[in-house]
């Protein structure tokens, strides 16, 4: 079976302005030489900037949502194609924020990962169980329904990233325990259509904890939120996740 490539992740979310490139800058410089790929997901004013400040380094550059369409009169919506022709090699689809804040269904983000894959994206798809759903016994059910509804036909690990991000550990401080990561990415493993897919893990990812979730068998990498925005920080777990 191929191996899963190794992705560190960082998904700036709504933050970040011009000044903060810098920080993009800090972080290609110390970066050296990694054998895992390293990605910035910055908010969508930021994709050409961030794209050609850290271009001809190992760093790429990702969108954070893309529209389901192509073109149009879709008035404030971001085509997956526009992404693309910005420098975005990436796009994060079904954050659990936007599930939740936007309502998106596994069925849109399905849609959405079929627009990112026509336009040459890389669709890496959330997927994450609540504190309810987690407290009760349903995280499994949860997590493996949206895996099903979420991941379009024609996904492989050329196109897809899985990213498991139980959505009571973001940017709280709080983490499942090593064993429960491992539960839900062993199963998630074994239904994936493509076993060499990337499994990537968020939620509260920190330079303090990496190392041992890294250890975790089927964990590929991170999504990571927060400790993104500082080159230091992330910078760290990414040199966690390259020694692994």
């Amino acid at each position: 079976m191929t191996k899963a490539c190794k992705l560190a992740a960082g998904n700036w979310k709504m933050n970040g302005l011009r000044a903060d490139l810098d920080e993009a800058h800090a972080l290609v410089s110390g970066l050296g030489q990694v054998s895992c790929g390293v990605l910035l997901c910055p908010p969508a004013t930021l994709i050409s900037a961030m794209a050609e400040a850290v271009a001809g380094s190992a760093v790429m550059v990702g969108g954070q949502d893309c529209a389901a369409r192509v073109s149009g009169a879709h008035t404030g919506d971001i085509s997956a194609q526009m992404l693309a022709d910005s420098g975005a090699r990436y796009v994060i689809l079904g954050h659990s924020e936007r599930r939740a804040d936007h309502g998106e269904s596994s069925a849109l983000v399905a849609q959405k990962a079929r627009a990112a894959h026509q336009a040459g994206l890389v669709a890496i798809i959330c997927l994450g169980e609540t504190e309810a759903e987690r407290d009760g016994g349903q995280t499994l059910a949860v997590v493996l329904e949206q895996l099903a509804g979420s991941v379009p036909e024609g996904a492989t690990s050329a196109n897809t990233v899985i990213a498991y991000e139980p959505v009571w550990a973001i940017g709280t401080g709080r983490t499942p325990t090593l064993a429960q990561i491992a539960e839900v990415h062993d199963a998630l493993r074994a239904n994936l259509p493509d076993a060499a897919i990337s499994l990537l893990y968020g939620g509260s990812v920190k330079p303090a904890n990496a190392a041992e979730i890294f250890a975790i068998d089927n964990v590929d990498g991170a999504l990571v939120g927060g400790a993104s925005l500082k080159a230091s920080d992330f910078s760290a777990i990414i040199a966690a996740l390259d020694v692994t």
